[in-house]
């Protein structure tokens, strides 16, 4: 009888033990990402149209840049040789068969021809910011996407905090441990995702304008060699 009174009680203290030993709670990213409660879904679908807006703008604008970059390394010098030997109309479609904006304001000065070179230069450089607006045409929604991702991440976080310390208040003076640190990194999630918002389009803007002031500089000596090539065609 003793034999199974102590066979008992292992048994019992085994499964006391059991008991005793936390379980690895696991959650996945969907389930991270979708137990915010409506607040936070709300905020985590803005987050990610600000994401894909992100991605859209950047490789729509990269693919632009790129078109407009390309340039033939010998359209100077076909132009400068059509110029001095006073074939103007060679030279306009020459500037007409390239679609890049060194060509555009090539053939905007080449148009002028026969007027005071301050009217050339007035023309070019108006034409040239022209280009510069078409090669930087939304990319200003980027910077404003890299702020308002992590602000709207925030504004996530806060608002879970403020349902955490809610559940608190209403509690009763019993606090559900488990319902609490729920909410806590539920509302932690969205400053992350708004970061890699921010980050992604922070990153994709500065990328951009990099690009952007490279094709600036060769359209602004390009415009230089042109007036210059006015200035003394012989």
């Amino acid at each position: 009888m003793g034999i199974f009174l102590q066979v008992d009680s292992l048994a019992v203290a085994q499964n006391e033990l059991a008991d005793a030993v936390p379980t690895e709670k696991t959650l996945s990213i969907i389930d991270l990402l979708t137990s915010g409660g409506l607040a936070g879904q709300i905020i985590m679908i803005a987050l990610f149209l600000m994401f894909f807006v992100a991605l859209y703008l950047y490789f729509e604008r990269l693919m632009a840049i790129r078109a407009a970059s390309v340039v033939d390394t010998t359209f100077m010098s076909q132009i400068r040789e059509n110029i001095r030997n006073g074939k103007i109309e060679n030279a306009k479609m020459l500037c007409a068969q390239s679609r890049s904006p060194v060509a555009r304001l090539i053939e905007k000065g080449i148009s002028r021809i026969g007027k005071p070179l301050e009217d050339i230069d007035t023309a070019i450089e108006n034409a040239g910011k022209l280009e510069i607006y078409k090669l930087e045409k939304n990319v200003s929604m980027l910077a404003t996407i890299s702020g308002a991702g992590p602000m709207t991440g925030f504004l996530g976080t806060v608002v879970g905090m403020i349902m955490a310390f809610h559940k608190m208040a209403s509690g009763g003076g019993q606090i559900e441990v488990a319902a609490l640190s729920e909410g806590i990194y539920t509302a932690m999630t969205t400053t992350v995702v708004g970061l890699v918002v921010g980050i992604v389009a922070y990153v994709g803007y500065n990328h951009l304008i990099v690009k952007t002031d490279k094709i600036v500089h060769n359209m602004e000596a390009n415009a230089v060699d042109f007036l210059d090539l006015l200035n003394d065609p012989s």
